[in-house]
């Protein structure tokens, strides 16, 4: 039996496709997603232990990825605040006047604009694996070169061959992974699972070219939302330092450390994120 539904949400010609776990009457939590990746990074069973909390969890495809609203590779047609737009789009198609708003990576990005724009919109703010959204620390390292030359090697890739495809996200998830061992198999499920089911599965890569939202940069300090950053100690994409500028300008923060853990949601680490989740939003 399938644990959870799925609502597509339409606004403004933009179509958004959604899964939902858990009873609605319950606080809801919804996920969003990072760069290139599809509502299936928010793990099914993660997202079903987190329900079985009390919460009404939503996960959701961003546009160019899965099963939303796609254009044509290498272009794109809309901004950073259109990603936070179409968070409370979701939020409205639920009839959810407030949720807690969880972020991963560019999600977490996004999660800030959320939180600047529309305040009384949410309830908590989690903030994993990303940075501040404005000017970054000049101290702070800037992603590891392994990785910005390992993403140079996407344009060699033959992205109608499944299996070239497998292998080269296999590389990318070892990549981003800090100490903790990577569970290839079920990597490989989820990437096999993202290529059949996006409408255009290289349109992810439109991702690269997104803008806008400088009016919400260094506003930070406008955060009201208790704020939980979770932050992985070897993360390759966002130094861990960047914790210090978030929980130093937003008021109301604090921080979960993973130790041992990259950019990645880890399974190892599910219980403890969410049973801090439990505490922080109840």
């Amino acid at each position: 039996m399938k644990s959870h539904a799925e609502k597509i949400i339409i606004k403004n010609g933009i179509s958004i496709y959604t899964e939902h776990f858990g009873q609605p009457e319950n606080p809801a939590i919804l996920l969003i997603a990072g760069a290139t990746v599809s509502l299936l990074y928010w793990d099914q069973e993660f997202c079903e232990k987190l329900s079985q909390k009390g919460f009404f969890v939503i996960r959701y495809d961003n546009r160019d990825v899965g099963k939303s609203t796609t254009g044509k590779p290498g272009s794109i047609s809309y901004s950073m605040e259109d990603l936070a737009d179409d968070a409370i789009h979701i939020l409205d198609g639920y009839h959810i006047g407030q949720a807690n708003i969880m972020g991963i990576s560019l999600g977490g990005l996004i999660g800030q604009i959320v939180a600047i724009k529309y305040p009384e919109r949410v309830g908590s703010l989690v903030l994993m694996s990303t940075g501040p959204w404005g000017t970054p620390d000049p101290k702070v390292p800037e992603m590891d070169k392994q990785i910005i030359d390992f993403q140079v090697k996407a344009t060699d890739v033959n992205w109608d061959d499944e299996n070239a495809t497998v292998k080269y996200m296999l590389e990318s998830a070892h990549l981003m992974a800090g100490q903790k061992p990577v569970n290839y198999a079920k990597e490989e499920e989820r990437i096999r699972a993202d290529f059949h089911r996006s409408i255009n599965y290289r349109s992810m890569f439109n991702h690269a070219l997104l803008q806008g939202g400088e009016v919400y940069y260094d506003r930070l300090n406008e955060i009201k939302s208790p704020t939980l950053i979770i932050h992985g100690s070897e993360d390759k994409i966002w130094h861990f330092g960047h914790t210090d500028k978030l929980l130093a300008e937003i008021k109301n923060s604090e921080l979960l450390k993973l130790n041992g853990t990259g950019h990645e949601l880890h399974d190892n680490d599910w219980d403890l994120i969410i049973n801090r989740l439990n505490e922080f939003m109840k």
